[in-house]
């Protein structure tokens, strides 16, 4: 489903809840309305007021999937919505949560009436047939939990008498409910996209590359056993950060020192011939941002200008403080690239091209987390070297991490450096 499909949805389903909610929804504003001492205005903007509130309050616990805790969470709010005697949550299996009484002696009669109802997909309205004579629980309305793989369970609203307008009701929220549990597998389905991803990016860290660093540490084992310590470790953290297996997202501040991990590495190597530039504001190192983005378009740099050619590479890794944004460039005085052939491999051909290392997956992950505004710019031509640019918010709901940064901010490197703070 799109997401200008899911908002209609989720539009339609807010709107419908404005009039399903409104004699609940009168009692309860202006009980809110008292106590707040608030002037919410007519009897219809107070209703529509407490509605999309009570909405707004389920929702979340919704976004969580079809578990019991996110049931129990929201079943409170849904029955408070639709004003009835009781309400319960199932999955195909069981009854999640209960709200309301009746709880002891219903929820096995509820069970089999919703095996009843998976079989129809349809909402049913049926008498009770509960025998106590204090139980307030006469009527039920079962109405099916629906999402990608079919009917995941069910709303069940318990009613004093039978009512067309709670069938009505209950089975516009229990849209509204299956709207949000389709929200949370898209959520959950864009995490195992990411995931997939990083795995991919993963197995794309040249194992060239890697032969290449412990040949370089072997080098100095017997010339230098000092360096060849301090590479050893420096490989270490490398592979370390690069493997490591929690969390979507990272700091600046430990994507630029595992960058500098891979240059030291690079740098024993080449010597000389590759000179680094870091120019790095101190502010924008806290930002987040996707895990793995940065460190492949170093490593293509690297092989643009290094390994691809003859001469000596000169390679610019800038953070710089852009307002509500953190601006990145790396650029590289290396061979560069034909600009068509750039972006065909941007657009997932991969063939023969074994250059652009990265290049695809980085854009790709950018466009997912932030929107197509903030893909990767790249300016290049045939012997005219390459510069990407990213644009990373500071600020976007979901991007976080947990980790802190590493204090100090970026550490010195292995290869021919030049470290500013700006």
């Amino acid at each position: 489903m799109t997401g200008a499909a899911q908002a209609v949805l989720a539009a339609a389903g807010a709107v419908l809840l404005v009039g399903l909610g409104w004699a609940g929804g009168r009692l309860q504003a202006r009980r809110v309305e008292r106590a707040a001492g608030l002037d919410l205005g007519t009897p219809v903007e107070r209703a529509t007021f407490h509605t999309l509130y009570t909405a707004s309050l389920a929702a979340p616990p919704l976004r969580a999937g079809l578990t019991q805790d996110a049931a129990r969470k929201a079943a409170r709010r849904l029955r408070s919505l639709l004003g009835t005697e009781a309400l319960c949550l199932t999955d195909r299996e069981a009854v999640l949560a209960w709200d309301g009484p009746g709880a002891d002696h219903h929820e096995r009669r509820a069970m089999a009436r919703v095996a009843v109802m998976l079989e129809s997909g349809r909402s049913q309205s049926v008498r009770t047939e509960c025998q106590r004579p204090d139980c307030p629980l006469k009527w039920a309305v079962f109405a099916p939990l629906t999402g990608e793989d079919g009917v995941l369970g069910a709303l069940v609203a318990y009613g004093s008498r039978e009512s067309a307008v709670l069938v009505r009701a209950a089975t516009e929220v229990a849209r509204w409910v299956s709207v949000q549990l389709e929200l949370s597998e898209l959520d959950r389905a864009r995490t195992r996209l990411m995931e997939a991803e990083i795995k991919a990016l993963r197995a794309q860290i040249s194992p060239h590359f890697i032969f290449n660093s412990l040949a370089a540490i072997a080098s100095f084992v017997r010339t230098d056993p000092e360096r060849a310590r301090e590479l050893l470790l420096e490989f270490a953290d490398f592979t370390r950060y690069s493997f490591r297996r929690h969390g979507e997202f990272t700091t600046l501040a430990e994507e630029l020192r595992s960058i500098e991990r891979y240059l030291a590495l690079a740098g024993a190597r080449f010597g000389d011939r590759l000179k680094v530039t870091l120019q790095v504001a101190p502010e924008v190192l806290p930002v987040a941002l996707p895990f793995l983005c940065l460190q492949p378009l170093v490593e293509n740099a690297v092989k643009h200008g290094v390994e691809d050619s003859t001469g000596e590479c000169r390679i610019t890794i800038a953070a710089r403080d852009a307002g509500a944004e953190a601006l990145l460039t790396i650029e590289d005085n290396g061979v560069g690239m034909d600009p068509a052939r750039l972006r065909r491999i941007l657009a997932g051909d991969r063939a023969g091209a074994s250059s652009g290392v990265g290049l695809p997956n980085v854009d790709e992950r950018m466009r997912q987390v932030y929107g197509d505004d903030y893909g990767l710019v790249i300016e290049t031509g045939v012997g005219a070297g390459m510069k990407i640019t990213v644009r990373i918010p500071k600020y976007r709901a979901g991007v976080h991490t947990t980790t802190p940064p590493p204090p100090g901010g970026p550490a010195g490197g292995g290869a021919s450096s030049e470290v500013r703070e700006d």
